[in-house]
């Protein structure tokens, strides 16, 4: 039936403007296209039902039950492919094409299909095309498929893989190029990121309220406080930004229904107290206040480590530095994102996969979908985040408290307890986790967020991680460089005797090395797998660097490039610069200017020098300006393969290496360059995450701008509050044996790093004690050039997913981790990333990232409660099911070595001889 004049009013709202390039083009006012259910019949009237029907198939929309009420997406879309133009279309597809032809994240048969599109002249279809259309359409007579209806229900069911292929077949070329343009000049290329993201933005929609203040900074707080206080166990507990959400909407909704509609006077300021219904956009923006803000700082390591009586006891770390060095070190990270933002936010190629549970979780809040059927699956997104929670909550009660072995599922090695080799190689604990079932405990499975990461990413990884493997069992086993009077795969420093190793026995009332008490003591030791893991950073830095900058050279240059003509124009929008639909509907939005940046920049650079020099650190200023000048150098190629890949890694090692040479024996020194070389970039990329995140939502940059100004503030001082109150109550914080998994595992790294880089100095390392690591470097940089061969001249089908950086990433798993961590989530990451996605894509579009956020919360939330239930207080049940992962050798048991240096070593120790100590 012809559309009713309100209803054309509606449409019409929609396609009011002329071209994809105009920002109009990409606003509808939602309440206005949403005032009446707009049927299939209403849209699109000069396309075909046929026509019609494939577009909602390519969009995944003919899941729905009814086509009478028409989800506004689907709409908008219909009218965008109508509306536009073959040859605008073709040669916005051509200039896709080009530029996405060697993107790993691009799905490679809707490529192909493009590439034939733009190959395939256009010809006069036959009457063979409606035909065509209907058995693609499962087998449907297209004439009797009803104008409101589809029935999905009939499907006798294959797998949805026959169905989903269905519009990779040419059958009518002149609409096909249209809607596949359309997917490119109003939402995005990416699936993951369509499922996830609106392809049109409301700018009438309230974002920065003051109620999202409120409730963000509330939940801020809350979730700061969970985040610093589990850090240091392991494993750690993390209540996510998706997890965040969960309680953010109902705080919205509560608001709305309790606060009354009045505005509160205050001049330029007011604001209204209740301006209305919670909306998406406020909800996403009270997220990105509690995600850039309730993560664990880095510099909590810093000051475990020196306040910590196991490790150096630093009674001068008072409050005073801990919060000049918390705001410098977060806010020098905060100045560099304005730089970031036009490398790592507004690219189309910066999908940061790490952000869409977040994405598809408010989603799943905020905008309700219409009902479908898939594949029998009729449950909306909002109840399947309740079932999984509910579930997970339950179930995490099992592993980590009533049957602990579930957790550590080290079952190869109840076979015999006693046995080394056996421990070393299967063990979860003390070995290397070579197991093929190491766990039933989500926090364990999803340690390296498979749900999350691109399955390409899980793969390269986990190749590296099991390579390594065979790396560390012949240097252990060999007992290349005394690592078998050792436990082979420990984070920690020891002595030439095999135990650990007392930083205090070799340093002086200041702090640094004391030359007599070192010859006297001697040098640490690295475990087998610990030096793996130092080699692995060694070689990947400078092939990181040189690779990444090779394979994206062109979008460097252009954005260098970029930035020169900002600096002669920095009126400029830079938003401008990018053509993207997301970026397009951004830049009716005022851009915080880059001075505003450069001011946090300098204020940042400020307490840091106040930082070092008002406290005995021990550290030259010069260092400060070192740590930033490495971050300007080495953060954009670094920041480009986290936010395509999800996976990266940080600056700390190569800063404390070069820190160790221009400054020997100083550990105090080192681990705060380390602390601000390392957070920079660290919290560079956080922000510059939430940025992206905003941007997806459509949030104003200078409302996102503030709101995360407040929100680091605010963090920094909970999280400094949650550290001090841990060292005043937790017994035996950071003991190996600590009682309640309290062992510190990072800040033990982040100790032990200081004191072999630090006060032992890469000097003595290097000249005497394990020269092979300075080899690295040159074995890093000389794989740039066989791995750069490959993906240039090898197999498209090998070279497109083909990511070494990634692959020699696995080799940092170790010590104190193994590839327990890894295996369970390489099968769940195959079955969800791989292989739902490719088969089931319209199931995986809905569900995946909800329920990736629907486990991690029920982890969190179970785990909050079972540590102050049962815990906190010590109520642990003593039963075969918690005590036989313990028993053995891989439970701390027997012997931890191949060769006690009491028996084995000459003179009763190993390593250089006394007298000859490097």
């Amino acid at each position: 039936m012809p559309p009713s004049e309100k209803n054309l009013n509606q449409i019409t709202s929609i396609t009011s403007a002329t071209s994809f390039r105009q920002v109009e083009d990409h606003q509808i006012d939602i309440a206005a296209v949403t005032s009446k259910q707009i049927s299939i019949g209403e849209v699109g009237v000069n396309l075909t039902t046929e026509q019609k029907h494939l577009i909602l198939k390519r969009l995944h929309f003919d899941v729905l039950d009814t086509l009478d009420d028409l989800p506004l997406d689907a709409t908008f879309m219909i009218e965008k492919v109508e509306n536009l133009q073959v040859e605008e279309a073709l040669e916005i597809l051509k200039q896709n094409y080009e530029e996405f032809e060697d993107d790993f994240n691009y799905p490679a048969e809707d490529l192909d299909l493009i590439l034939r599109l733009i190959n395939q002249a256009p010809g006069q279809l036959d009457d063979t095309v409606k035909t065509k259309l209907g058995e693609q359409l499962e087998g449907k007579d297209m004439e009797k498929v009803s104008t409101t209806s589809i029935d999905v229900h009939s499907r006798e069911d294959g797998p949805l893989e026959a169905n989903k292929s269905a519009y990779l077949e040419i059958v009518d070329w002149d609409l096909q190029v249209r809607l596949e343009a359309a997917i490119v000049a109003y939402h995005s290329p990416y699936p993951e990121v369509r499922s996830v993201t609106l392809p049109y933005d409301d700018p009438n929609t309230p974002a920065e309220t003051f109620r999202a203040y409120v409730i963000g900074v509330i939940w801020l707080a809350i979730g700061a406080f969970i985040n610093q206080f589990f850090t240091e166990r392991q494993p750690s507990i993390t209540m996510s930004t998706a997890v965040a959400q969960l309680f953010l909407y109902p705080s919205g909704y509560l608001w709305n229904m309790i606060f009354p509609d009045v505005t509160v006077p205050l001049g330029k300021f007011s604001f209204k107290l209740n301006p209305g219904p919670w909306t998406y956009k406020e909800q996403m923006f009270a997220t990105i206040i509690y995600s850039v803000a309730a993560s664990t700082q880095y510099i909590s390591y810093n000051i475990y480590s020196q306040k910590v009586d196991v490790f150096y006891g630093n009674t001068w770390v008072t409050w005073g530095y801990q919060i000049l060095l918390s705001l410098s070190t977060n806010f020098l990270g905060f100045g560099f994102a304005g730089i970031l933002r036009r490398f790592a936010c507004y690219p189309i190629k910066a999908i940061w996969p790490s952000l869409l549970p977040t994405l598809a979780l408010n989603q799943a809040l905020l905008n309700p979908s219409k009902k479908e059927n898939i594949n029998g699956w009729t449950v909306s997104r909002y109840y399947f985040f309740f079932t999984t929670f509910g579930a997970s909550f339950l179930w995490f009660w099992i592993p980590d408290y009533l049957f602990g072995a579930l957790s550590y599922f080290n079952w190869m090695t109840w076979i015999k307890p006693d046995n080394f080799n056996l421990a070393m190689i299967t063990g979860s604990y003390k070995g290397l986790g070579l197991n093929p079932i190491t766990t039933f405990d989500w926090n364990i499975i999803s340690f390296n967020y498979p749900l999350i990461y691109p399955w390409y990413t899980q793969l390269n990884n986990y190749l590296g991680t099991l390579l390594a493997l065979p790396v560390i069992c012949a240097i252990y086993w060999t007992n290349s460089k005394w690592t078998s009077y050792l436990p082979m795969n420990s984070n920690k420093l020891f002595n030439n005797v095999g135990g650990s190793y007392t930083v205090a026995s070799v340093l002086n009332d200041k702090g640094l090395l004391d030359q007599a008490k070192y010859e006297e003591y001697g040098p640490p030791f690295y475990s087998a797998g610990n030096l793996v893991v130092y080699g692995a950073f060694f070689a990947i830095y400078p092939f990181s660097v040189f690779y990444e900058s090779a394979i994206r050279w062109k979008e460097i240059k252009t954005s260098f490039h970029d930035i020169v003509k900002t600096l002669k124009d920095f009126r400029k929008p830079v938003l401008e610069q990018f053509h993207d639909p997301h970026s397009k509907m951004m830049s009716r939005y005022p851009e915080v200017p880059e001075w505003c940046f450069l001011i946090i920049l300098v204020i940042s650079i400020v307490l840091a020098i106040l930082c070092v020099e008002l406290y005995p650190t021990e550290t030259p200023v010069w260092a400060i300006f070192f740590a930033v000048a490495i971050n300007f150098v080495f953060l954009i190629p670094l920041t480009y393969l986290i936010s395509s890949t999800g996976w990266g890694f940080g600056l700390n090692v190569l800063v404390e290496l070069i820190i160790g040479y221009a400054l020997p024996g100083n550990s105090q020194a080192l681990m705060i360059i380390k602390a601000f070389g390392y957070n920079i970039d660290g919290q560079a990329q956080n922000y510059i995450s939430d940025q992206k995140m905003a941007h997806y939502a459509k949030i104003p940059p200078r409302a996102l701008f503030r709101g995360q100004l407040l929100a680091v503030f605010i963090g920094s001082f909970i999280g400094l509050g949650v550290m001090n109150w841990q060292f005043d109550t937790i017994v035996d914080i950071c003991h190996s044996d600590q009682s309640q998994k309290f062992t510190c595992p990072s800040s033990t790294t982040f100790f032990s790093a200081s004191v072999f880089w630090g006060t032992i100095g890469p000097k003595k390392v290097f000249g005497g004690l394990y020269p092979v690591l300075q080899y690295c470097f040159l074995i890093g940089f000389l794989l740039v050039f066989p791995a750069l061969a490959f993906k240039w001249y090898g197999p498209k089908k090998w070279t497109r997913y083909f990511q070494p950086s990634i692959f020699m990433g696995g080799f940092l798993n170790y010590a104190p981790y193994n590839l327990s961590y890894y295996t369970p989530g390489l099968y769940v990451s195959f079955a969800f990333m791989y292989y739902i996605k490719k088969h089931y894509l319209t199931w995986w579009e809905k569900y995946n990232f909800v329920l990736s956020g629907g486990l991690d919360a029920g982890v969190a939330f179970s785990s909050i409660i079972i540590f102050f239930a049962v815990q906190y207080h010590d109520k642990s049940i003593s039963w075969w099911g918690n005590d036989v992962s313990w028993v053995g050798v891989d439970g701390g048991y027997y012997n931890q070595t191949i060769l006690d240096a009491s028996v084995s070593a000459p003179d009763g120790y190993f390593g250089p001889r006394i007298g000859n100590f490097p």
